[in-house]
């Protein structure tokens, strides 16, 4: 639990009643204990009463420690303290939340037994006394480590490394994307050849004259917010404008202002006036320098540039923004000012004009914008593996250009894919970056949130990255940690709803995973504790970075009601207490659902074995293994006794791993789901199931025997299978089958028909490099029922048999570019009855059983085919039907 600091007091507070409890429980129990033991009882219990009023001062202090901490985050040596800081706090935090447990606990049983205060005594007073005495101490010591540094008298400001100052010259010689909204902001400057048209920004002043004469005045000067996320190009966007040759004609003199911050009336005007003198204003009284600004601006048309500005700009009630909107009052017709902000609040605090949202790129100019940061100058064209990494890490930027230039400079570095495949697969806060690059700008949105809104973004970590939120039920969750603090007589589940509804435009602008995983480290094992009652599902990441403590508190084997559990270790180096930390996951036998995934331990933990002395998973139905690269062996785990209600099963990417265990697999009554898939040493000879449906075999060894009497579909991709032997598959039920194997030469087919395939109404082979026939296959009694076929991608096949399927509607071939022809008599007959063909990318393909056959199909593509008779002919007679 994590409390607010008025919480902690009360909570502190509360306890009082506990201590009062046990000493009365220790007089009245004094016949266990001889005079000596009792007076020490009592002296402990003193202690720990002494040792948690003195946090009602350190706690709160604590707090605000960190608060001004993490505006110096930057600097190396407080981003090393500031996650011990807020470790010490949580340890601080959960010691109190069980004192304020057995509280209630007290209140709820009472004096009438002693067992209570027996288990305080036993539990509380023996564990927790040394435990209490160390938090203090750590709170003590690192306290004082960052009082040495300075961050007592820090100032709550950005500092200049990482928010450097901007200006209106534009910072880069190519802008992508923001046409758009350039042509938006144009549309409040006259064109050239009508200077004297009406403006947009005449309706503010409620005039209705056609004319504007020159000395026409404004009695309030137009804002215009630009309000986007951090990094989206904001000032890039505005320095675009002010450069444009409309805007210098028009406007006699351009104020531009960076902001920040530090919304300070004086320094503001001292600085507009300069940018009109080209002089420092020396006079530090305002009314004087706002009667200078006045006088300088008079019968001027000017555009004044108010560059990132934030919440402190309408501190005191908006009294500072109305003071520096004071000299702006009164002014000549066309001018105007721009804000940018990333805060919500300041656009509906300032704007007189509707604002203008800059979103992220869309994908298309996005793609190009990131290829010129990724490859320079240079054409990508050189790089297609690069291409297509980068296609994939495009995702994660969600379209911001600043991110796209960090990452981009970082691919530049190294134009191999080893290091592009490293950065697709790290997230942001892992990468090494500049102080002026992403991620500070990202964490400047966090920073500035008030203290109470920080906890209840921190708290959203807990859920998994784009998780959609409901606000009634997170606003209970914030009230029970103790979050939202009481304000009159508002209720506090309202109070909630409004935290969250402030949080919806910053949340967007922090991003979740902008935020280290140190923040809040552990937070969601210490939300378990004492929650056996907790029902659903639950997902824990970075379990690497867990402590043993951390997850022996989560008893997750007595929650009882948890359906799914998902342990993701996320970390490719093997931690020393890895396998101790998964040992003390031990999810309830009643889980439905379990996924294990990233983890790097040779031995699984003894939950996954079947030994007599452990119970069995018997409510398990969904269990996947994903990315344990060097576990060798399942097979005390996927076993008809352990594991016996099992539906599903899918091991992915376990490098080492020697064989499923599917010679069990008969003894699994309600499998469905089998897929193993880039697990290339494993190597299983026969696969049984009379109840598996769907095979999903991709990148791992071939089964030699498949016998599944209620298999329906059958995906095999494999690039090491070189021949498969249809006489030892047995799977009459097989309704499609999908081939994938690049080194696939062959497949043989049976005399005994028992092994047909007389289900099976969808063929799909593709991207089978040595593949030169399906002679044995595409046969009448093999494929009786067969109604569609897909042939892709397997350039060594150089016909296809000419024996008739009367049951084929669909036939589609491309990129065969050995094919020369679908021959033979009985394949005009055949073509006769489809409903659908399309031929691609067959460059030697000369016929296909003629023209008349194939002008009576319904449908017909054949492009690409420049040797094809029937594709001239066709296009001259069915010019509708054909695509050249």
């Amino acid at each position: 639990m994590s409390l607010s600091a008025t919480g902690i007091v009360t909570a502190i507070n509360e306890c009082v009643t506990l201590f009062q409890w046990a000493k009365s429980a220790i007089s009245s129990l004094h016949s266990r204990w001889s005079g000596p033991q009792e007076q020490s009882l009592e002296d402990h219990v003193l202690q720990l009463e002494s040792g948690l009023q003195s946090l009602r001062d350190t706690l709160p202090a604590m707090y605000d420690l960190i608060d001004k901490a993490e505006w110096r985050s930057h600097e190396h040596g407080v981003a090393k303290l500031l996650p011990n800081l807020n470790d010490a706090m949580t340890e601080a935090e959960d010691l109190l939340d069980e004192f304020t447990w057995y509280e209630k606990k007290v209140q709820v049983e009472g004096n009438a037994s002693q067992s209570p205060f027996t288990e305080f005594f036993d539990t509380v007073i023996q564990g927790n006394f040394n435990k209490l005495s160390d938090v203090q101490s750590r709170l003590n010591l690192l306290s004082s480590h960052l009082e040495n540094m300075g961050i007592c008298g820090v100032t709550q400001r950005f500092d200049k490394l990482v928010r450097p100052e901007t200006t209106s010259l534009p910072n880069e010689t190519k802008i992508f994307g923001r046409d758009k909204e350039l042509e938006q902001l144009l549309g409040y400057v006259p064109a050239p050849t009508n200077p004297k048209r009406k403006r947009a920004t005449s309706s503010i002043n409620g005039s209705t004259s056609n004319q504007v004469s020159n000395d026409s005045r404004m009695l309030i000067l137009p804002v215009l917010p630009i309000v986007g996320l951090g990094g989206v190009g904001k000032t890039t966007l505005v320095q675009l404008f002010c450069s444009h040759q409309r805007v210098l004609a028009f406007y006699e003199l351009i104020i531009w202002i960076y902001v920040s911050d530090d919304f300070d009336v004086k320094r503001l005007t001292k600085e507009a006036i300069q940018s009109c003198t080209g002089n420092e204003a020396t006079s530090d009284n305002l009314d004087f320098l706002q009667h200078a600004l006045s006088k300088h601006l008079k019968n001027k048309k000017f555009l004044i540039v108010l560059d990132d500005i934030w919440d402190d700009a309408l501190k005191g009630n908006g009294q500072s923004w109305k003071s520096f909107c004071a000299p702006f009052r009164n002014v000549q017709e066309g001018s105007m000012m721009l804000v940018t902000t990333r805060c919500q609040k300041v656009t509906k605090g300032v704007r007189t004009l509707e604002p203008i949202l800059l979103e992220g790129l869309n994908e298309y100019i996005f793609w190009i914008f990131f290829k010129s940061c990724a490859f320079g100058s240079g054409s990508s064209n050189n790089y297609p593996e690069l291409e297509c990494i980068g296609r994939r890490i495009l995702p994660k930027l969600k379209g911001s250009p600043l991110a796209a230039k960090t990452l981009g400079r970082m691919l530049s570095m190294d134009l191999k894919a080893l290091h592009w495949n490293f950065i697709l697969e790290s997230e942001l806060w892992e990468l090494r970056q500049e102080d002026t690059d992403i991620l500070p700008a990202l964490r400047l949105s966090y920073m500035y949130l008030p203290f109470y809104l920080k906890q209840c973004f921190a708290f959203c970590a807990v859920y998994p990255k784009d998780y959609i939120f409901q606000k009634d039920c997170l606003a209970k969750f914030w009230v029970a940690e103790g979050f939202v603090e009481s304000n009159g007589g508002i209720p506090v589940e309202h109070i909630a709803c409004q935290y969250f509804e402030d949080l919806v435009f910053d949340a967007k602008k922090c991003m979740l995973e902008s935020l280290p995983d140190e923040f809040w480290k552990g937070k969601v094992i210490r939300l378990m504790k004492n929650l056996n009652q907790f029902r659903g599902d639950l997902e824990i990441t970075n379990v690497h970075m867990l402590s043993k403590e951390n997850a022996a508190e989560a008893v997750l084997k007595n929650k009882k009601y948890l359906d799914e559990l998902i342990l993701n270790m996320q970390s490719r180096i093997i931690q020393n207490n890895e396998l101790e930390v998964a040992q003390l996951l031990q999810p309830p036998i009643s889980l439905k659902s379990l996924s294990f995934l990233n983890y790097e331990c040779v031995s699984l933990p003894t939950w996954f074995f079947q030994p007599q002395n452990l119970p069995s998973f018997v409510s398990l139905t969904d269990i996947t293994i994903d990315g344990c690269e060097n576990i060798s062996s399942l097979e005390h785990f996927l076993h008809p006794d352990y594991v016996p209600a099992i539906k599903k099963i899918r091991v992915e990417d376990c490098e080492m791993l020697a064989s499923v265990p599917t010679d069990n697999f008969g003894g699994f009554h309600f499998l469905e789901e089998l897929h193993v898939a880039r697990c290339p040493n494993s190597c299983s000879q026969r696969l049984v199931s009379p109840s598996l449906k769907k095979l999903y075999l991709h990148g791992s060894g071939l089964f030699r025997n498949i016998d599944c009497c209620s298999l329906t579909f059958f995906y095999l991709v494999c690039d090491f299978v070189t021949s498969i032997q249809l006489e030892m598959w047995s799977l009459p039920a097989l309704r499609e089958l999908h081939i994938r194997c690049g080194s696939l030469a062959s497949i043989v087919g049976s005399t005994d028909l028992s092994t047909a395939f007389s289900c099976l109404g969808v063929l799909k082979i593709s991207h089978c490099n040595k593949l030169s026939t399906l002679d044995d296959l595409l046969t009448q009694e093999y494929l009786p029922a067969i109604e569609k076929i897909d042939v892709e991608c397997c350039p060594e096949l150089l016909s296809l048999p000419g024996e008739s399927l009367t049951s084929l509607t669909s036939l589609s071939i491309a990129g065969c570019k050995g094919i020369t022809s679908i021959a033979g008599d009985i394949w005009r007959c055949n073509l006769a009855s489809l409903e659908e063909l399309a031929i691609q990318d067959c460059p030697d393909l000369v016929s296909i059983g003629g023209a008349k056959a194939v002008a009576e199909i319904k449908q017909v593509t054949i492009h690409m085919c420049p040797k094809c008779k029937e594709a001239n002919q066709i296009n001259i007679r069915s010019r509708q039907r054909y695509l050249c």
